[in-house]
């Protein structure tokens, strides 16, 4: 982040609101921050507001750098962002002071020993349409961190760690370099010493199991149950069962159901759409086919006596769609998209054969005279999507070409103008 140092502003209220001078040592603003968090509790019938000025002061003078921000620049500086002041929750600050718990006792305050929530891990399971439609299970083996069972996630034999003198045990440093008169830049990173922990242990004292990380990994297999009739993009959770971390709730891991494309079958919600080819034959004088479902079962699938199929029709068929999630005896609809093959060409006899079964053409308004009057025309086949491609492709090269030759286009149009 790169900005103009701000001018000077208030930078003693603060140490006001904690009750110490400006060249108070950590240990007095530790005291004086306790002794007031204790008296000013939202659950001991205190000032929220005053509480929560509290935990902010703490904040940034507890903070080397924040605090070296704030003598030179004052508030401003660290609203601006300069030091990110302000921005954690009076709660946690407060729980820090009691290792998580609460000076009140039972009755204290829950809200003291809140921790925070890790996150979900989220993983793709790729399926068929149809595991989707028969349901089905898949076993997976899965690496994940738990806390360490030899220390219980303290990381030292003897369950000691000290405050990393580097960050104060926030965990994060804020580095400013001085670019050049009245610019800086501030720049927030983790810890190097403590990896973002806030606190070291000592080498001597590192469990043996996990080195001093916390947590160990572990090999778990899970069994995910795809039910009937589930959607693409659904998703199956099981709680608690991400990363463990000391102090944090456990997240959740998430499988998002991702259906591979079908070489038959295509689905929409609870409905299956089929698409079939039909011979100009079949259309018009009846078919017979049969379709594999996709738990293997055969349909026949026929038209009734005399009925034509025209091109682009659909037929469907009640109960034979997709089961409903949740309700799997109840199911959509599958319908048939027909379309109809037409010959290339047909011979003089073939013509002549269908002219006697097929109703008879219309015949001609005109009177023979009239008709040689007419001029004669030859019919091309055209396929309309590649005849738009065509025209433009030959529009944007006319435009191009008019563009080049026409440098002084503008002066034209004035003269025509006048």
């Amino acid at each position: 982040m790169f900005g103009r140092a701000p001018k000077k502003s208030d930078n003693t209220r603060y140490y006001e609101i904690l009750g110490v001078s400006k060249n108070a040592s950590q240990d007095d603003l530790k005291k004086a921050y306790k002794k007031a968090a204790i008296k000013n509790h939202p659950d001991k019938g205190g000032d929220p507001e005053k509480f929560k000025e509290l935990a902010q002061a703490y904040e940034v003078l507890s903070d080397p750098e924040k605090r070296e921000i704030y003598d030179q620049y004052g508030e401003d500086a660290l609203k601006e962002g300069m030091g990110g002041g302000g921005g954690h929750d009076p709660f946690d600050i407060f729980s820090s002071f009691f290792g998580g718990g609460s000076p009140f006792g039972s009755g204290g305050s829950s809200r003291g020993r809140r921790q925070r929530r890790g996150e979900d891990v989220v993983h793709p399971l790729k399926v068929s349409l149809e595991d989707l439609y028969l349901g089905t299970s898949k076993k997976l083996s899965l690496s994940r961190n738990v806390i360490c069972s030899k220390c219980s996630g303290k990381g030292s034999k003897s369950g000691a760690s000290m405050k990393c003198a580097g960050c104060q045990g926030t965990g994060m440093k804020v580095s400013i370099r001085h670019l050049g008169p009245s610019m800086i830049q501030q720049m927030q990173h983790a810890c190097n010493e403590c990896k973002g922990t806030g606190e070291t242990i000592n080498d001597r004292d590192r469990c043996p199991q996990c080195k001093g990380e916390k947590v160990v990994q572990e090999k778990k297999v899970l069994e995910v149950i795809v039910e009937k009739g589930m959607q693409n993009g659904q998703k199956i959770t099981f709680p608690g069962e991400a990363d463990e971390a000391p102090d944090t709730i456990t997240g959740d891991i998430v499988f998002v159901l991702q259906q591979k494309e079908h070489p038959k079958f295509r689905r929409k919600a609870e409905d299956l759409f089929v698409e079939h080819t039909l011979s100009l034959t079949e259309a018009l004088c009846g078919f017979q086919f049969v379709l594999t479902h996709l738990d293997g079962r055969q349909l026949l699938i026929k038209s009734n006596p005399g009925e034509i199929v025209k091109p682009d029709s659909y037929k469907a068929i009640n109960d034979e769609g997709m089961p409903m999630y949740q309700r799997p005896f109840m199911k959509g609809k599958l319908y048939l998209h027909f379309t109809v093959e037409f010959p290339d060409f047909l011979n003089p006899d073939q013509v002549k054969a269908l002219e006697v079964v097929l109703p008879p053409k219309q015949p001609s308004q005109l009177t023979d005279m009239e008709l040689d009057e007419c001029e004669e025309t030859t019919l091309h086949d055209v396929n309309m999507d590649e005849e738009s491609r065509r025209r433009q492709q030959q529009a944007a090269q006319e435009a191009y070409e008019e563009d080049d030759d026409m440098p002084g286009g503008a002066q034209r149009v004035q003269c025509a103008q006048q």
